[in-house]
């Protein structure tokens, strides 16, 4: 009886795909949408989620690294395939793994304060949309978040369950990463590694090469910790791992982005820092100069003294230009941040609370930039925001959403030091794991300092698994502790 069931499935399962196929591709033939060639993918990969939904989550975590931004119907909807549909559908598994099974989230899960952070995150966001003065963007912001928590915040939980959960998350975003890499490297170096051809290496395999950047610099310090777990390993694969690592400095060098080197530079020193039991004091003392920092420049608008020239300020030809123009204050991203910036402080004094609404910033903030920081790319032809993710909170989701973050960077680092030293020496693994997502996450915040990646589908899901993983491990680090007791 069971295998006239299975002729049956068979049966219908092939008739059905045959007419979803010869279906999408006469739509797409007729509105010459590219979304409608998805749908037989898309079906598939429904089977395969009712099937065996772990195996559809690792399928995720591969096609992140090559999913690429769409447009559909002239520019009104946009999505990266093939990862964001495939996020639509853990969403909707998550509801009906819920419904039938609401303890399936463990309690244990619920009393961490990270997840407490981000829930409460999540609410303050609700609130900021209800008071949006863009609805229909800010409800798509929304959307978008729901289902990029469910993909990379909650579904860890259900996923990582043994060391070779992490070994098999790590394989299976390091390979597509690397393949993206080698064709960017190939393209770039046919180029003549030059500096302001990055972009065209790039194309539409990443956002842009910030975006590249950001995602090489949080994945390095994972092979880093990798690469000591490889003892006792057959010589080859030890070999191949430190070629990737080896491979993965110029990479990043040739990226040009200076947030990404200065990201490495400060995951080492959380590495660091954690090992000493030390991180406790790197954040205050960050937030402290910062703080500290503009105090200075608000008093008497000192910030005026560092207005730039508008001739000279621009965009350099080389690298090394680049960077002394940096130090110079005559480099032309630089002082657009500030310009940025400056406008990002002086619009939240009118919406302190709620903010003008996600993704809504573009639409208000020039009637209060300061004309004397304007450089050449001022018109922002491209749409882009804050450049600095404390703001962005701050002027599209209030003051309670820019708290919330601060809160969470420090707790995220003061969670990891405490897991790292809970486990004992036999549980060297975990000790290393613990590490490596602190430092990812490290990376990310770097970057995301001087940029707001946390939207983006290849950043974000990095910097939310970075964050799930660690309350996965602290869990663990306790189990081992109440063991040994």
């Amino acid at each position: 009886m069971q295998q006239q069931a299975t002729i049956a499935e068979q049966k219908w399962f092939q008739p059905l795909a045959a007419v979803l196929v010869l279906l999408s591709v006469s739509l797409y033939a007729f509105t010459n949408v590219y979304l409608f060639l998805a749908v037989p993918f898309a079906f598939l990969y429904m089977v395969l989620i009712s099937i065996n939904w772990k195996t559809a989550y690792w399928l995720l975590l591969f096609c992140i690294p090559f999913s690429i931004q769409l447009e559909f119907f002239n520019g009104t909807l946009s999505t990266s395939v093939p990862d964001e549909p495939m996020m639509w559908l853990m969403l909707l598994l998550f509801v009906t793994l819920f419904a039938a099974k609401p303890g399936i989230l463990p309690q244990w899960w619920w009393k961490s304060p990270l997840v407490l952070i981000v829930f409460l995150q999540y609410i303050w966001l609700i609130v900021a949309v209800i008071y949006a003065e863009e609805h229909l963007i800010s409800v798509k912001f929304l959307m978008a978040k729901t289902w990029f928590l469910v993909s990379f915040f909650i579904f860890p939980v259900l996923v990582f369950r043994e060391k070779k959960d992490f070994k098999t998350a790590f394989l299976v975003m390091l390979i597509p990463l690397l393949a993206t890499m080698l064709i960017i490297f190939y393209r770039h170096k046919q180029l003549g590694f030059n500096f302001r051809k990055i972009e065209k290496a790039i194309n539409n395999i990443y956002y842009n090469h910030v975006d590249y950047s950001t995602v090489i610099s949080m994945f390095f310090p994972l092979l880093c910790v990798a690469y000591p777990l490889t003892r006792g390993m057959k010589t080859w694969k030890r070999v191949v791992l430190l070629l990737v690592i080896a491979f993965f400095i110029p990479a990043v060098y040739l990226t040009y982005a200076r947030a990404a080197m200065i990201a490495i530079v400060f995951a080492g020193v959380i590495g660091i820092a954690i090992r000493l039991k030390l991180v406790n004091w790197v954040i205050p003392a960050f937030y402290s100069f910062i703080i500290g920092l503009v105090l200075f420049l608000s008093t008497h608008n000192n910030y005026l003294n560092y207005r730039p020239n508008f001739e000279r300020t621009y965009m350099h030809a080389t690298f090394t230009d680049h960077m002394v123009a940096t130090i110079r204050g005559q480099d032309m991203s630089s002082m657009e941040r500030l310009y940025r910036w400056i406008a990002a402080v002086r619009m939240s004094k009118e919406r302190p609370w709620t903010g003008v609404g996600p993704n809504a910033f573009y639409l208000y903030y020039k009637p209060y930039a300061v004309t004397s920081f304007r450089t050449y790319v001022s018109r922002n032809t491209e749409h882009s925001t804050t450049h600095n993710y404390f703001l962005y909170m701050l002027v599209e989701q209030g003051w309670p959403a820019l708290v919330l973050y601060a809160i969470l960077v420090f707790t995220v680092f003061f969670q990891a030091q405490r897991t790292y030293h809970r486990f004992r020496q036999e549980d060297r693994f975990y000790k290393y794991a613990t590490l490596g997502v602190a430092m990812m996450f490290a990376a990310g915040f770097i970057n995301n300092f001087f940029s707001e990646l946390l939207e983006t589908h290849k950043v974000g899901a990095l910097f939310y698994i970075s964050i799930a993983l660690l309350v996965v491990l602290d869990r663990k680090s306790r189990v081992s502790e109440e063991a040994v007791a």
